[in-house]
């Protein structure tokens, strides 16, 4: 049984609302030059335009946004650290193709081999961290496709982890903008994507120069992320992100027939959606909400709540709309830690749910002692 408040926001005036599926809401001048495009927002996931967006085509390095993500997750549940030396392979530095000429018999960590794949598409780093993520790559070539599946990526197969050749593989537009999504959770990625050019030192004595692959970076106002890839077989293909102000966009490109055509339709998608488009945030991460979630069996009554994610609304520039925000609360049970997942924040426009966001503790309900019922006897008995 959830307590249920409803919140209505104190400004009803927001942006009117698309709901997740539409697609050419942006009027473009021209059709992207290009077999596939997406664009979406990267809050609310609502899509802003879409051109094939679900043909399953080759993407070539644009996999390995997903041996990013296994990779920044292994991390996440401890199962591996940044800090750990990793020992290459033969199979990993006999990878051709884009690489960072990693040395069999040697040991990089895992910071380093990620930052190659996210720089300079290293093919080398990739098969290294699938080998230590889960025992070889076969067996990580698996979790990528269990991975695919519960982020409903239902038009995409992996057959590796480079985006090398290799049949069957496959994926679509919408399936990489998911994928992207999601790892732009991990701020780590950021840290790493981030560098532009670099001497990648090798515990040898070597070096090899480093260069980021997605251009927009250094040209494209608030671009912060990003994957290319190219491959005969697929094309020039680019997924990238850009923010500006509150609002995050998603742009992916596939099949264009140069690397400075997929950069120019992954930039004029996004022109066109920061244009058209915004991003208001209703509740930011980490902020508390009004109401205070009741405890039972603690001498604590109540626990103060804040949200997990940020709540946003996102819709055309300049069109309004009212909303309101739920607030549903579970019932609690002492103990209760700061960080425990207490309820969600629901956002409606005209009462038809659009987003929501998981609310956590901020504080601690510790359980009843055999003291706290000493003291709260007598305290009842004087």
């Amino acid at each position: 049984m959830k307590k249920i408040i409803c919140a209505v926001i104190s400004v009803l005036s927001a942006p009117m609302f698309l709901f997740g599926g539409a697609s050419r809401a942006v009027a473009l001048e021209k059709e992207p030059a290009c077999k596939a495009a997406y664009c979406c927002d990267y809050g609310t996931g609502t899509t802003i335009y879409a051109k094939e967006e679900t043909k399953r085509l080759p993407i070539a390095s644009m996999c390995k946004i997903m041996t990013l993500l296994l990779s920044f997750e292994a991390v996440d549940r401890g199962e591996l650290s940044y800090g750990e030396m990793i020992t290459v392979s033969e199979n990993a530095a006999g990878m051709g193709g884009s690489q960072v000429f990693l040395q069999a018999g040697l040991s990089y960590s895992a910071e380093e081999l990620l930052k190659t794949i996210a720089v300079c598409s290293a093919n080398d780093s990739c098969v290294a961290m699938a080998e230590r993520v889960a025992g070889s790559e076969s067996a990580f070539i698996e979790k990528m496709n269990a991975r695919a599946k519960e982020l409903g990526a239902e038009n995409t197969l992996f057959a590796n982890c480079t985006g090398l050749p290799k049949e069957p593989q496959y994926s679509c537009a919408k399936d990489v903008a998911a994928m992207l999504r999601e790892l732009l959770k991990h701020d780590k990625y950021y840290s790493l994507t981030k560098i532009w050019m670099e001497d990648f030192a090798h515990p040898d004595g070597r070096t090899t120069q480093i260069s980021n692959t997605n251009k927009l970076l250094r040209y494209y106002d608030g671009c912060d992320g990003g994957k290319t890839g190219f491959t005969s077989e697929a094309g020039y293909c680019l997924a990238a992100t850009a923010k500006r102000g509150d609002t995050r966009i998603i742009s992916v490109v596939i099949g264009a027939e140069s690397s400075k055509i997929r950069n120019a339709e992954v930039s004029a998608l996004l022109d066109e959606a920061f244009q058209n488009y915004e991003n208001k945030v209703l509740l930011n991460a980490g902020e508390t909400v009004g109401e205070r979630a009741e405890v039972r069996g603690s001498r604590v009554e109540s626990v103060s709540v804040a949200a997990k994610d940020a709540l946003t609304a996102f819709g055309k520039r300049g069109e309004d709309g009212k909303y309101h925000v739920e607030i549903r609360l579970g019932e609690l049970r002492a103990p209760v830690s700061s960080g425990d997942d207490v309820g969600e924040a629901i956002l409606y426009s005209d009462g038809v749910e659009i987003s929501r966001v998981g609310l956590v503790a901020t504080e601690d309900a510790p359980p009843y002692t055999w003291w706290d019922a000493l003291r709260e006897s007598a305290k009842n008995w004087n």
